[in-house]
């Protein structure tokens, strides 16, 4: 890294105040927080140091994302050329799904950008880099075939009302990207859930019909094996894990999942307590309702609880938004008791609603809510084991 640092160092005289380009100095700096930790230091005691600032924190994650999306686009293309019948070739799917997947990914920039600037110059601060995730994750929830203006008032409601209302990014407990995924889901629930909307008809927006792996699961009947449903209907193991089938633009493969906890977790972005946490939630709900399988009618109660881990967005959830470290709590133990709560309730509701099959959305909204007081209960306990001043 010491050359990188050196060219750095040779470049920071010029786009300093007073510099020959010193307007750039504004983009020279959050190219150079992405690769170095800010050089700024307190000047009297006591000095705090962190290496991770805010712009390498949302940078991590973004670069996380981006498997995610390249996955999402190939999926798309594929999805909808297979529906029609087309060449799968490599070159025409992913042209396919960059004509469905991106004009979705630009426009949550664009119009997120354009509500962080204007509640920027109102507010008179710099903007922040939090939009940067919340308008890649937000499309990266919606179904390929969501039309643009509905991308454009979900992102819009969630920045205005999921985050700026409440003072800006840090502020909000809700997530910003969740929530926007949560009005489009209530507001227009014809577009936002269905057969017919997870599959594009080759490059055109026109939706055909294609189940998902949590729609089959929802309308299976007593006694029936959903995991023989899955295999009837395509949709193998090693598929499911993949993520080779109809669902979200960036939600369906676990292994990419999986990959992705790992690494933000390694770099010390995400907390591996919630992400456990939720996995155990999700883990010993299914156990607990295998238990009554032979008593209640419903399907969902002898499905193994793997398979609640890999469907749907629940690992992707798990992964990038109940993680937030706005929304989640910041107590040790607090944590372990969110991600629980948010496996739990994930199951929980994907068992005994199946209007809402993809239950970790509505799991993770409700848990930011609590978020807070579980942080409050840790600390007043905590106080409580202190020895008293005599």
């Amino acid at each position: 890294m010491q050359p990188l640092q050196r060219f750095f160092d040779n470049l920071r005289p010029h786009v300093e105040t007073g510099g020959r380009f010193e307007k750039l100095y504004p983009f020279y700096e959050s190219m150079e927080s992405i690769f170095f930790s800010p050089d700024q230091v307190t000047t009297t005691g006591p000095h705090v140091r962190d290496s991770l600032d805010v712009k390498r924190f949302m940078t991590l994650v973004i670069l996380s994302l981006i498997p995610h999306l390249l996955f999402g686009i190939y999926n798309a293309g594929y999805q909808a050329r297979l529906a029609s019948g087309q060449s799968l070739s490599l070159i025409q799917v992913v042209i396919d799904g960059l004509i469905l997947v991106m004009p979705l990914v630009l426009t949550s920039y664009a119009v997120g950008f354009f509500w962080e600037i204007l509640f920027s110059v109102v507010r008179k601060h710099a903007i922040s880099e939090g939009l940067f995730v919340s308008a890649m994750l937000f499309p990266l929830t919606l179904p390929p075939t969501a039309p643009i203006w509905q991308a454009v008032l979900g992102i819009s409601f969630g920045i205005v009302i999921g985050k700026e209302v409440f003072g800006g990014t840090g502020r909000n407990f809700l997530n910003p990207a969740l929530t926007a995924r949560a009005f489009l889901f209530f507001a227009y629930p014809a577009q936002m859930s269905g057969d017919s909307v997870w599959i594009a008809a080759s490059s055109i927006p026109d939706a055909v019909s294609g189940a998902t792996p949590l729609a089959i699961a929802a309308v299976s009947e007593a006694g029936q094996d959903i995991v023989a449903s899955f295999e009837t209907a395509g949709f193998t193991l090693s598929k499911l894990l993949i993520g080779l089938y109809p669902g979200t633009i960036g939600g369906t493969s676990a292994i990419l999942c999986l990959l992705s906890a790992i690494f933000l977790v390694a770099v010390g972005v995400a907390s591996y307590r919630i992400i456990l946490g939720g996995m155990i939630g999700i883990v010993l709900s299914g156990l607990v309702l295998n238990l009554f399988s032979g008593i209640h009618a419903s399907a969902w109660f002898a499905l193994n609880p793997f398979y609640h881990l890999i469907l749907g967005g629940a690992a992707f959830g798990l992964t990038f938004m109940a993680t937030d470290p706005v929304t989640s709590p910041d107590m040790n133990h607090a944590k372990w008791i969110y991600g629980f709560l948010i496996g739990m309730l994930t199951v929980l509701i994907r068992v005994f609603n199946p209007a809402f099959p993809e239950g970790v959305m509505l799991a993770i909204l409700f848990m930011n809510v609590f978020a807070p007081l579980l942080d409050h209960v840790e600390v007043r306990m905590v106080l409580k084991k202190r020895v008293p001043n005599v």
